[in-house]
């Protein structure tokens, strides 16, 4: 997995939802410290594929960035067994994440704001049992421009152009009242845009972990969300001065026609199956400046598709993650490049089952995709 083009070597991205979350506030930070097998595991995958640029999606925030620390010390720059080499990242880019922060706000209308037990995140931002859970984290060998860095954490769904207000299916009005839906956010997580300074220039990581078009009602509060969540990117990439796109800093428009970016992340939605709106990734994969032509591909995802064998309209080998008997595989992870980047290479680390690497995989239910860029110099 480390071919090289000539003297010139590509730049690998890559995005992986870790699954390093702990219910508890603080529990991922106390498993790091303790030694967590699960981390090891995610470490030595990441160690095998040596991405230059990585999204981790599901690595649980904290504000003092403890997890992240550890995890570079202790898991990332120790060699992992079925791993590689140390790997030691520089830079990285973390913040605060809508999951687990209460809104005070009564969200999923059972008459509480302050649910109890697992229902007690559904009236979060995002759904979530502590602030920072599922939160995200990127990691490169390249400057991050932090000072130009994005966030849109706490823009309005509301206030995203023919946004699609979820309704009650029995009487036609909208599910959420107006004093709910005027405040409420649209990432259930976060979006952000990670300028990296790379050989191959500035490249803008747009990162984001959509809601999954699940765990709601006949309304499909989560699926409509899934679906804007996603045109949030379409709309930041499409023409125009979009002065209502606006980030928490107050800068507002989308990104610059030139700007070289990588759509990166875990979006819960399949191109031709499972249970998200028709369409939903589809506002990228067709957009006029994304090029979706390079799939990254496995032959395990061939063989569990297999097993699973449920009816599949679309590419099995293009899946990232396997989700029970029930959903099965599907395509749910993400790097989509600018067009005018050269494409070199691209795969999803997912081994067959009695290979070498089969015991790496199981610490996720998700597998890490990567993409080769240009022909940048190490």
């Amino acid at each position: 997995m480390e071919g090289t083009i000539g003297m010139l070597v590509p730049l690998r991205v890559a995005t992986y939802n870790t699954s390093l979350y702990d219910d508890a506030p603080g529990g991922l930070v106390r498993r790091l410290e303790a030694g967590d097998g699960k981390a090891r595991k995610i470490a030595a995958v990441l160690q095998r594929v040596r991405p230059d640029l990585v999204l981790l999606n599901e690595f649980d925030y904290d504000p003092r960035h403890r997890a992240a620390d550890l995890f570079q010390r202790d898991y990332l720059e120790v060699a992992q067994a079925g791993g590689g080499k140390a790997l030691r990242y520089p830079y990285r880019y973390l913040a605060p994440v809508n999951t687990g922060v209460p809104s005070g706000l009564d969200l999923d209308r059972d008459g509480s704001t302050t649910g109890q037990n697992r229902a007690r995140g559904n009236d979060a931002w995002g759904y979530g049992l502590h602030p920072g859970q599922y939160g995200m984290l990127v990691l490169s060998r390249y400057p991050i421009d932090d000072a130009a860095s994005r966030t849109f954490q706490l823009f309005k769904w509301s206030a995203l152009p023919a946004a699609r207000q979820p309704r009650d299916p029995a009487t036609g009005a909208p599910w959420y009242m107006p004093a709910v839906w005027s405040q409420l956010r649209l990432s259930s997580k976060s979006h952000w845009d990670v300028p990296v300074r790379t050989p191959l220039g500035t490249l803008h990581l747009l990162a984001a972990h959509p809601t999954p078009p699940v765990f709601d009602g006949p309304e499909d509060r989560n699926g409509a969300r899934n679906f804007d969540e996603i045109k949030l990117w379409a709309q930041y990439l499409s023409a125009g001065d979009q002065p209502w796109l606006c980030d928490g800093q107050g800068r507002c428009g989308g990104l610059p026609g030139d700007a070289r970016f990588v759509i990166a992340g875990d979006y819960n939605a399949d191109p031709s199956d499972g249970a998200g709106l028709p369409g939903a990734i589809a506002q990228l994969l067709s957009h006029p400046r994304v090029d979706a032509r390079v799939v990254p591909r496995s032959a395990g995802a061939v063989e569990r598709a297999a097993d699973r064998a449920l009816p599949r309209t679309g590419d099995v080998g293009s899946h990232t993650g396997d989700f029970g008997a029930q959903a099965g595989t599907l395509r749910l992870d993400y790097l989509l490049p600018s067009r005018g980047l050269a494409v070199r290479d691209a795969g999803v680390f997912w081994p067959i089952s009695g290979s070498a690497d089969a015991a790496l995989v199981d610490a996720s239910d998700h597998h890490l995709v990567w993409l080769d860029l240009g022909g940048a110099a190490r």
